[in-house]
């Protein structure tokens, strides 16, 4: 498995047991509100929604919690925030390219906190279509290794579309064109596929390579930005080895 693949793995599952229980109820109603007004409030219709709500219940969200957040991003909750998808685009010391997905009801506050995050680590937001060049898009998916055939997965991945099925010990990634990622969706679900995620993201066109400790003070910068409640994602033109997770984890 990758660096990068190894990393994605330890910040899911980070995630999965914040104890900062009312941050990730936040951050859950909003992926299920945007996915709601995205896609409408039907999960058979709406595979994104499906999703959300999946990783919702598997964090124990209460239902009405899912059921008010779903309200809001159809409009039928008029008392609610109203939320918008924004990217950002910054720059991590060294160079490394970064941007930022985010979620929220208030720009001025998102910008505020990625300001702050990024200059006490010595990084600073970059100008609109700077960095954004720099990354396409592809189609993954995410699922456990355990109780799967790899062959299995790994044909119904490709004749779908995939270009490529990377098997980890405890993950299986696939890797797709953004058009295939349909077709593979209805694929995995004919085979009663449990998924950890998936979706459309982006993927550096290149990489900078780091000497280890200049590549860990990017990685903690990349995850203090992860941190805060209005940020979704955070993508970078970083190459992170194994070395790097493994002393970022002990470090």
């Amino acid at each position: 498995m990758s660096g990068h693949s190894k990393w994605s793995t330890i910040k899911r599952k980070k995630a999965a047991n914040d104890a900062r229980r009312g941050s990730m109820f936040t951050r859950l109603a909003r992926e299920l509100a945007i996915a709601a007004r995205e896609g409408g409030g039907d999960i058979e219709s709406n595979f994104n929604l499906r999703l959300a709500m999946d990783r919702a219940r598997a964090n124990n969200m209460p239902k009405e919690n899912i059921e008010r957040a779903i309200r809001r991003g159809t409009g039928e909750d008029k008392d609610g925030a109203a939320f918008e998808q924004v990217s950002y685009e910054a720059y991590a010391p060294h160079g490394v390219a970064l941007v930022i997905d985010a979620v929220t009801d208030n720009r001025n506050r998102t910008v505020a906190e990625l300001r702050h995050v990024l200059t006490r680590a010595g990084g600073s937001m970059a100008e609109a279509g700077s960095v954004g060049w720099q990354f396409h898009r592809k189609a993954f998916f995410v699922l456990p290794a355990a109780g799967v055939n790899p062959d299995q997965i790994f044909d119904a991945a490709v004749d779908a579309g995939a270009e490529d099925v990377i098997l980890g010990e405890e993950e299986v990634e696939i890797v797709a064109p953004v058009e295939a990622f349909k077709s593979i969706s209805e694929r995995l679900a004919s085979l009663e596929i449990e998924l950890d995620d998936a979706g459309v993201r982006r993927v550096p066109n290149s990489m900078i390579s780091l000497p280890t400790d200049q590549a860990l003070p990017v990685m903690r910068l990349i995850e203090g930005l992860e941190e805060l409640d209005d940020v979704h994602q955070v993508v970078s033109t970083l190459d992170v080895t194994e070395d790097a997770v493994a002393m970022l984890e002990t470090a």
